[in-house]
């Protein structure tokens, strides 16, 4: 399955290509007003997030692996979860932008937060085993860094709902502005 990610993401590039493609002909070639010139750009910057998911799949799987070849370390439950909370921030961020749903996007953006203190804990736990047990530095470092990516993850899926408030409201909320429930 790992491989198949990684062998993956020549298409998930060629997609956006095609779809910035797709949204400068519109730009050129219809000349949309206010609110589809709005849905054009906020549909250039989704799409450039999702590529950017795509990369941060690309890295966790070849972490994957590299992390078969080794003895295990005591499980990690965190990253479970963390990818859990990772794909359903995603799935309705798009679910938001699909539906054109502000109040869906702003539960994503206030959920973010979540697998940001999970990625803290799971960095702790690993610093911990590192500590106690030096031969579990190479394991625990790219463990390390898939949680890194599954928070970033995390941010893109924020990132899009912020998108989504933006086309569906007109409000831009990015870099920490309030968002309302």
């Amino acid at each position: 399955m790992a491989q198949q990610v990684i062998d993956g993401d020549d298409e998930v590039d060629s997609l956006e290509l095609e779809i910035d493609d797709i949204c400068f002909e519109l730009l050129a070639r219809e000349q949309p007003v206010a609110s589809d010139l709005r849905f054009i750009t906020t549909a250039m910057k989704i799409v450039g997030d999702i590529e950017r998911i795509g990369d941060n799949g690309v890295n966790m799987a070849r972490r994957c692996l590299e992390i078969v070849t080794e003895p295990e370390l005591k499980p990690i439950i965190d990253v479970a979860v963390a990818a859990r909370a990772a794909q359903r921030l995603l799935e309705e961020s798009l679910d938001a932008f699909v539906n054109g749903d502000a109040e869906t996007a702003k539960r994503v953006i206030n959920g973010d937060g979540y697998i940001d203190d999970v990625c803290v804990q799971m960095l702790r736990e690993l610093l911990t085993y590192m500590l106690e047990d030096p031969s579990t530095v190479s394991r625990a470092l790219r463990l390390i860094f898939v949680a890194r990516n599954l928070e970033r993850v995390g941010d893109h899926a924020k990132n899009i709902a912020e998108m989504v408030i933006f086309l569906v409201e007109g409000q831009d909320v990015r870099h920490g502005q309030a968002v309302r429930l």
